[in-house]
Formats: C-alpha cells, structure tokens, sequence
C-alpha cells in the first residue's frame, strides 16, 4: 500500500464509511454514533457494538436525563452550544471488531460498488497490515484508539463535521492532540443536552380567566422545580472519568402574549425565593396588594386568548474529575405557553 498523506487518510476514511452507510443497512452515521437510551429517573445509558455499529461509550445517569440521545429541554442562553462531535477510546480489541465488521459486511453486501469494496479494503489495511500492525493488539495495555462521535441529532451541522480525524492511537496516559477529545469538561457538556427540565405552566389568580385592569397572580411552586442532574462518564482503557452537570430554576420570565399588559414586576421578570418557589400564591385579603410576580392586561382578548409565554431560566453548573467546581456553564431556559382569557369588568347602570 503507498504511504497517505493525513488528508488522504481522512478522505479515506470517510469515503468508505460513506459507501458502507449508503449501500448497507443499520451502519451509524460516520461509522461512529452516540446511542444508547435513557428513560428518565435513575436509568442508565451506554455505548456498546453491534455488528459494524459503534455507539458512544459516554453512559449518563441521574434525575434528569433526555432520550435517545436527543437534544434536552433546555436551550442555552447565547450562541454557545454542546458540542455537535468529540473524541472517544475504544480498546484494540473492540477497534479491531468494528474494522473487521465493516470489512465483511461491505465486501459480502449484494450489490456493492467495486469503489466501496476498494476503500474500505484500503481502511482495514491501514490499521491491520499497514502503518499499524494487526490493530496495535500487542499494545493493547498500552494505549487506546481514539474515534470520532458525532451527535446523531445534529449529523448535518457544520459542527459536526469538524471531528474528521482517522481513528488514533494514544498511549495510556497521554492527552489527545485534538479539539474536542473527551474530558470532565466535554462530558459536563454532553450531560448539559440531556437535561430534562420540567414543563414550566405557572399557577394563575384568577384562574384561566381574569378582568381587564384586575392584576393576574403568578407562581411556581417549590416542589415541582427543584433543582435536577445529568451525570456522565466514560470508562475505557486507561481513561475513567465523569462530571455532573446541575441545573436549578433561579427566575421566571412571564410574556403576557400582547403589548397591552403590564407586568410585576416591570421588567418581567420574578426571581427565586429562598425556598425555591418563584412568585407568591395568592391568598384571601391580597385583592387590593401588588403581587410581586404576576401580569394585569389592559384590554379584554375579545373572542379569542392572549398566549401567556412563561420561560424559567436555570443555573447550570457542573462538578467532576479533577473539578470539585461547582464551575458555571451557560445558562438554559426552557417555557411553555398557556392561555388566558380576559374579559372586561361587567357593571351594571341604574
């Protein structure tokens, strides 16, 4: 085989996983893919293989967690985002497996392209009998191979393409010369995309229905927005790492859906109590008190509703190896919108 130039080898590389992706069924994504499942509550989720399908070895944990690998509720406030690809070990054993997988079930698929049969010939070559010699199997104690991931909700993504390194060796011990290699840090960013963060439906005095001029109590109860976790970690080879990532509801932004309203207070927005609770419930003898969290509308909705937007902001820090933190990651949000209707003040002419 002639020596390759890197960019060769990534060209390559993706070249044959493209042809096995587009001509055989169930291969991942770019050849390796974050899956698992996760269902909420205390589940777990992981990597593992199957045939020539490789998903993340990242397993996630906790009282929060978001499905199959998608995208969480929250979304965080700016343009930062997790990270769309990253970097993660696989044991000589399991890269060997993978290769070998592709190998057959490329070269035996019906119908498969001669290009195909080619590249991904090439890609084993290079790792068994190539530059590499029978997948660093002799060095298995000794070091990892490091493969790219990408988000499967997020494949398209520019972002996601940067990750194009060919699979590499790391010797046990060494970081990784690449952006994006898995970290406490990288996985306090994944664990951010799976947090699922309760729907935010404020409690309202009067109820679904109030008066023009009449000021809307509004309130979150403590006890349905408490503080929620996403904990990932990855053990593979050498490499045994983990991070937390925390989020806690610390204000609450009401929107009341049209510009003939006002809000308390002014700016919108109501702030966390020292019991967690955001807003006040009302209570009897409180008609003629300001609420300090809630809306008066200035005009009736008519025949249709005013679309009440409310959107908590949550606090979201993360702890982990090496971290005992807690260390701050971007704010997220998350709101619902519920409607309300509004009715003018009935009198009565004598």
């Amino acid at each position: 085989m002639h020596a390759l130039t890197r960019r060769h080898k990534r060209r390559l590389f993706v070249c044959a996983l493209a042809g096995v992706c587009a001509l055989m069924p169930g291969t991942a994504m770019a050849g390796w893919g974050p899956g698992g499942e996760s269902n909420g509550g205390s589940t777990e989720s992981g990597g593992g293989q199957s045939g020539s399908d490789i998903v993340s070895m990242v397993r996630y944990s906790g009282s929060s967690q978001g499905s199959g690998g998608g995208k969480g509720n929250v979304t965080p406030v700016g343009d930062w985002t997790p990270p769309a690809c990253w970097y993660e070990p696989r044991t000589a054993e399991n890269f060997q497996k993978y290769v070998e997988n592709v190998y057959t079930e490329t070269v035996n698929y019906p119908g498969q392209h001669s290009y195909a049969k080619t590249a991904v010939g090439q890609f084993r070559e290079m790792y068994k009998d190539g530059e590499y010699k029978n997948y660093n199997l002799d060095k298995a104690d000794e070091g990892t191979w490091w493969v790219a991931v990408q988000d499967p909700d997020r494949w398209m993504e520019p972002a996601a393409q940067l990750c194009d390194e060919m699979p590499f060796w790391v010797v046990n011990g060494d970081t990784p010369d690449v952006p994006n290699a898995v970290t406490p840090e990288i996985l306090a960013e994944l664990a951010y995309n799976r947090l699922q963060l309760p729907e935010t439906e404020v409690t309202l005095a009067p109820e679904d229905i109030t008066k023009v001029n009449l000021p809307t109590w509004a309130w979150l109860d403590n006890a349905e927005f408490k503080a929620v976790d996403v904990t990932a970690e990855i053990n593979v080879g050498g490499l045994n790492i983990q991070a937390t990532t925390t989020a806690r509801p610390i204000a609450l932004k009401l929107e009341p859906g049209t510009k003939d309203a006002e809000t308390y207070p002014a700016s919108g927005e109501c702030t966390i109590n020292d019991d967690d609770s955001i807003g006040e419930a009302y209570a009897e003898g409180k008609s003629d008190e300001t609420p300090p969290c809630g809306i008066k509308y200035l005009r009736s909705s008519g025949d249709g509703k005013f679309a009440l937007r409310a959107t908590v902001t949550w606090e979201i820090t993360w702890t982990g190896t090496g971290n005992p933190g807690p260390t701050q990651l971007p704010n997220g949000t998350f709101g619902n919108t519920q409607n309300v209707t509004v009715q003018e003040i009935q009198s009565v002419n004598r």
